[in-house]
């Protein structure tokens, strides 16, 4: 699942190429992927403008002209694709489209398409306030100027869980998955699988420095997904190769001489290195 870094160069990428453009056709072929019918999807999004593109945790907000919002959320098997200049056969359908299955595609000057899978997830068109009670529970985001240490310290006062299950809390904080979480725990050097109350005080300004480090660098390098928007995208999935444990069980660890172990954590994946990561 994309998760913030993912998510983030996502955005960035598509604010490049629509911010500022009209939406010019739309094609829905799965209703359920929807929150509305799909006539009126369609009605109500063609020859709106997108304004601008926001990302608030793992999901993408279009704020369109009329104040109206595009809620994506991909979770997991879901995919972006944005296609430039693509013809259309004679039923106005793509010639070109993803290998992957798409449920809405939504059209641009041009004939520019963005294709939008989404096995698991999906795109609502929301109001403002409908907008704002749907993400009202997520915590905050990793950069908040306001997510002091202290503040960080204090989403985890009340966890009695496992660290890596409360890091990808999107309640606690917004935005980080499995990749990152155990990325995070290796680069503060403590295990993920470490219970909250048994973290030493001095280890949370290490896991809080970690926390801005690794997804400072995963953003940087396109995360770690090797799903690229567009043709010309050279960066999606430039993390993959800088990930320390994840996906890398029996490997050898990239700080001592230990072996990455690879287990579970309440049905999700886990990776550590048990030589150099801490139990506290």
């Amino acid at each position: 699942m994309p998760e913030y870094p993912e998510m983030e160069h996502y955005r960035r990428l598509l604010a490049e190429r629509i911010a500022g453009q009209p939406i010019t056709k739309v094609l829905v072929t799965r209703p359920k992927s929807i929150n509305v019918p799909v006539e009126t999807f369609e009605q109500e999004l063609v020859g709106r403008t997108v304004w601008f593109v926001e990302r608030r945790g793992k999901m993408i907000l279009f704020h369109l002209d009329n104040g109206k919002r595009l809620l994506l959320h991909l979770m997991l098997g879901g995919l972006i694709r944005y296609e430039s200049h693509t013809l259309l056969t004679p039923e106005g359908l793509p010639h070109e489209r993803p290998d992957r299955t798409v449920q809405v595609t939504i059209g641009f000057p041009a004939g520019d398409l963005c294709f939008i899978g989404l096995r698991l997830g999906y795109i609502h068109l929301l109001t403002v306030k409908e907008t704002n009670a749907q993400l009202a529970d997520l915590g905050p985001e990793p950069f908040d100027g306001r997510l002091t240490l202290e503040a960080f310290k204090a989403r985890f006062k009340s966890k009695r869980g496992s660290l890596k299950n409360s890091l990808v809390d999107q309640h606690v904080i917004a935005g980080i998955g499995n990749c990152y979480a155990d990325e995070i725990a290796f680069e503060a050097e403590i295990r993920p699988d470490v219970r909250i109350s048994a973290i030493d005080p001095e280890a949370w300004e290490r896991i809080y420095n970690a926390m801005h480090a690794v997804l400072k660098d995963a953003v940087a390098h396109g995360g770690y997904m090797e799903l690229p928007l567009t043709n010309d995208d050279t960066l999606t999935g430039g993390y993959n190769e800088r990930c320390r444990v994840y996906d890398r069980g029996g490997e050898p660890c990239l700080r001592c001489d230990g072996t990455i172990v690879q287990t579970e954590l309440n049905s999700r994946k886990l990776f550590y290195c048990p030589s150099c990561q801490k139990e506290g």
